[in-house]
């Protein structure tokens, strides 16, 4: 037990392993995805204190108070709501016995330490994210230019030249369902799977 409180005070519990495919499932973060809705892990860091579970559709973060406490907080972060930025890594020096993992999602940042050994999968999840954040950034400039596209859509035309208030409500309807189809499934990715698994090496 003292060691448990040593490792904890001088922050070894907190470097992470990169977790197994075979062994997702006995992980705390699988209790919490949306199995039903085709949500499944794609790479997972696990440390004594925390788990760091990247799904196609969120990234869930089980947070543990301490190494030696049983409490939880799970917090998830969806893809589709939430901006990765700031991605980065931090190789060990001579005499360090992790890397550290950085980056930014919805204005949160995560410092996740990884045992130096797991560097080559670490490397995978890099990619994988900076290249979520290449998309995400791309269609937050669709989703800004189709906006554009309708201010000056509107700009053409005045309500008074529309034949008849059916007419108005038709038309009203039709724009309206272009622009959700672009703003919601056109120019928003849901799920990241084919991301996840082109970089991630089982």
């Amino acid at each position: 037990m003292f060691k448990r409180f040593a490792a904890d005070a001088l922050g070894l519990s907190d470097i992470g392993s990169i977790i197994k495919p075979a062994d997702f499932d006995k992980v705390d973060a699988d209790d919490y995805l949306f199995h039903e809705d085709g949500e499944k892990i794609f790479f997972l860091i696990k440390s004594k204190k925390d788990e760091y579970c990247f799904t196609n559709l969120a990234l869930i973060h089980v947070d543990g108070e301490s190494a030696v406490s049983s409490k939880r907080t799970i917090k998830r972060y969806e893809y589709v709501n939430e901006r990765i930025q700031n991605v980065l890594i931090e190789t060990a020096g001579t005499v360090d016995l992790d890397i550290e993992l950085k980056f930014v999602i919805g204005g949160k940042p995560f410092s996740i330490d990884i045992k130096k050994s797991f560097l080559e999968q670490v490397k995978d999840i890099y990619k994988s994210l900076i290249t979520i954040s290449k998309i995400q950034h791309m269609e937050e400039l669709k989703r800004a230019n189709a906006l554009r596209v309708l201010d000056v859509t509107a700009s053409m035309y005045k309500i008074t030249e529309l034949a008849s208030p059916e007419s108005a409500i038709q038309q009203f309807t039709g724009t309206l369902t272009t622009l959700n189809t672009l703003m919601l499934d056109t120019h928003m990715t849901h799920d990241y799977s084919a991301v996840f698994a082109k970089y991630i090496q089982a």
